[in-house]
């Protein structure tokens, strides 16, 4: 039987495709306020400028390529049961080939009901417009996590990360809670490992090996630590 190996990726390692990882150190994306664009409060005071700012980075990932990292993490499953865990929206582990993503923040190439979030619907096009309805007639918004909301997919996550056998962070600082608790949820015999370029300086447990390379480079030397 198969070890399982469990990836959470963050945006280090989508930002090897080219996107910006979310937020600057000056609160902006792109010129845009974060309060004002991914809180419900910001969604209620302009629910046009959120959807204007969705629409941007959902071209943006559509343009985006899977990398190199994203391709290794596909080749794992030739040797392990793999799950991936991501905080990111993007759908390149998807289009680079992995079998299981469990979203953790949502998809950015979904809508959902402002409503109700149990209606959920694949995007056609790459734009939400001020109109567009759901079933129920309720104004479309992104399928995505706002601060400040729930994050429906954690209790699984803890369950899958609990029966981890290798349990691998890539890409993120784990500052972005409740999912940076996750590493919490490992088991005894879980090996654990943290791929970042800061990973010294990144506070994890005494166990945690830590490789400070960017995604790409630093899978490549997971590989090898794996093999030994």
């Amino acid at each position: 039987m198969k070890k399982k190996l469990v990836v959470f990726t963050g945006a280090g390692i989508s930002a090897e495709s080219g996107l910006k990882t979310f937020r600057g150190s000056d609160g902006l994306w792109k010129g845009y306020n974060i309060e004002e664009v991914a809180t419900p409060a910001g969604w209620k005071k302009d629910p046009a400028l959120v959807l204007e700012f969705y629409n941007l980075r959902r071209k943006q990932c559509v343009e985006a390529q899977p990398n190199a990292a994203h391709l290794a993490l596909v080749d794992f499953e030739a040797l392990y049961d793999v799950t991936v865990i991501t905080q990111n929206i993007d759908d390149l582990h998807e289009r680079a080939g992995s079998r299981r993503v469990l979203h953790l923040h949502g998809e950015i190439r979904k809508a959902q009901s402002s409503l109700s979030p149990r209606f959920v619907y694949r995007m056609e096009t790459d734009e939400i417009r001020m109109g567009d309805s759901c079933e129920l007639g309720s104004q479309l918004r992104p399928h995505v996590v706002w601060f400040g909301e729930a994050v429906p997919n954690l209790e699984k996550a803890i369950d899958i990360t609990a029966e981890a056998d290798i349990f691998v962070v890539i890409g993120t600082s784990l500052q972005v809670y409740p999912a940076a608790t996750l590493l919490q949820e490992t088991n005894a015999g879980c090996k654990v490992y943290l791929l970042d370029p800061n990973a010294d300086q990144i506070s994890v447990p005494s166990h945690v090996v830590r490789i400070a390379k960017n995604a790409g480079e630093g899978v490549e030397e997971l590989r090898v630590l794996l093999a030994e």
